[in-house]
């Protein structure tokens, strides 16, 4: 019989962390030795991809184990009900002390009520970064200093007060999420200029027209809220640009620093009490997010950068060192994962896979052939992204544009009809052109359609029809 103490959980959430800015995941610009650290002694997820890349959804998707349309959890004016079970009222039940410090963003309002947790204190709404107020069940409490310092402060205190039952810390910080409010302690870092991705001067030729009327673009729609002053007046359109770039990148990569400390001192507390090998201790993002790629920043597209999100776990008393693993995994998979691990069973109605199997067997089996995403939040007053779904396999990624007949304000409110894109990744890693007419693509597209209209079915989300690609719409 088995004496294996059950494991705690440590699990570490931030809100727009691109895996273009960790260090073990190939950073040309940053380095995160804390993030770093937990691949290092674990496993780290190289396809690991969101359902919704939207901060309110995939939390939600984190948590119940389930897609948007299951949870009704489809953007950011849509909120979790306290009704739905999730992996932390499954651990409660099992007899897990359970808290949250951070950012929560499934209330509205003041109604933020977080259900599973013996304590909690989260964030209002999106938060602030400096003295930040944070909603307790005992009412407000403002907290003097940095957000992600206030968040790892308060959760080390609980985790300290934690005796030999197991427990679920959930540090779910703000950062690095827009308008990207660094400590002044880092005031100093990331001076040197930051290299230009490639795809920084994409004319988006080869897609859609989606991609040509998104509001995103780095030289055009960062504020001065984000940049925190004026770019010289003397400056030309593309220097301009570019200066706007290493501003954004600059705050952006000082907000990651703060999180990579966190991270640090977090896994050296569990350390420091001896519960290293016995902890499951997880890094991630709610998505990842446009660092200049495409000329962009922000997210809500299919496109690799915002579709992947950074995923890193360690857990040595089970998962071996040292591990990489490109299988397709998804966000709804943590929940399962984490309740494996726990010897709890998963709710019937999670919808996810647990990864346990891939990341201790010596001959792991892939969880799936394909993943399923849709975005729903279409034409938001922002972004102007436009509501799509769509399936990503190993090698190629098909997207359909369904919301048709809606006028787009930058646009002088016309109006069109859906589009399609189809990117083969191999051949195209950074999806600059869409093959979705090219004739030597025609069988792999018909079979993707009806792969993604099975998937569809097969996961429930019943309420677009489905549709026939309309010839001559897209590239």
């Amino acid at each position: 019989m088995s004496t294996r103490r059950r494991p705690n959980f440590v699990f570490v959430l931030t809100d727009d962390h691109a895996s273009n800015a960790i260090g073990c995941y190939g950073s040309a610009v940053n380095a995160t030795p804390g993030i770093d650290a937990i691949a290092a002694a674990g496993v780290r997820f190289d396809r690991a991809l969101v359902e919704n890349a939207l901060c309110t959804p995939s939390r939600a998707a984190i948590l119940t184990g389930t897609y948007s349309h299951t949870s009704s959890v489809t953007t950011l004016a849509t909120h979790l009900t306290n009704d739905h079970e999730t992996f932390i009222t499954s651990l409660k039940a099992a007899g897990y002390r359970t808290a949250m410090f951070g950012k929560w963003h499934l209330g509205h309002g003041d109604r933020h009520d977080p259900v599973g947790f013996d304590h909690w204190e989260v964030l209002p709404d999106q938060g602030e970064y400096f003295d930040p107020e944070f909603y307790t069940a005992d009412g407000p409490v403002r907290h003097e200093g940095y957000v992600t310092d206030v968040i790892t402060e308060r959760a080390l205190a609980w985790m300290a007060d934690q005796g030999d039952e197991p427990y679920c810390v959930l540090v779910w910080h703000k950062a690095p999420h827009r308008p990207w409010e660094p400590h002044p302690r880092h005031a100093n870092l990331f001076t040197d200029p930051i290299p230009l991705p490639p795809t920084f001067y994409d004319d988006y030729d080869g897609r859609g027209t989606p991609a040509h009327h998104a509001t995103m673009r780095i030289a055009d729609y960062l504020t001065d809220v984000d940049l925190k002053e004026d770019p010289p007046a003397e400056l030309g359109y593309d220097e301009r640009a570019r200066w706007k770039y290493q501003r954004y990148m600059q705050d952006y990569l000082r907000c990651v620093a703060a999180v990579d400390e966190s991270v640090h001192a977090l896994t050296d507390a569990v350390r420091d009490r001896g519960h290293a090998d016995d902890t499951v201790t997880i890094y991630a993002s709610d998505q990842g997010f446009y660092l200049g790629e495409h000329g962009w920043f922000d997210k809500r597209f299919m496109y690799e950068e915002s579709l992947r999100m950074p995923l890193v776990l360690s857990y040595p008393a089970r998962v071996p060192a040292g591990q990489q693993t490109a299988m397709l995994t998804s966000n709804v998979d943590i929940a399962q994962t984490i309740l494996e691990f726990a010897g709890v069973d998963a709710p019937p109605g999670m919808q996810g896979a647990s990864l346990v199997p891939m990341i201790t067997s010596p001959d792991p089996e892939p969880v799936r052939d394909a993943h399923y995403y849709r975005f729903y939040e279409h034409d938001d007053h922002m972004h102007h992204v436009w509501a799509h779904y769509g399936i990503r396999t190993d090698r190629y990624k098909l997207i359909y544009y369904y919301a048709d007949g809606m006028g787009l304000p930058n646009t002088g409110n016309m109006s069109y009809p859906p589009e399609w894109e189809l990117f083969d990744l191999e051949n195209d890693p950074h999806e600059l052109r869409s093959v979705h007419l090219d004739r030597a693509y025609a069988d792999i597209r018909d079979e993707l359609t009806l792969r993604l209209w099975d998937l569809q079915h097969e996961l429930g989300d019943t309420a677009h029809p489905r549709q026939t690609a309309p010839e001559g719409r897209t590239r």
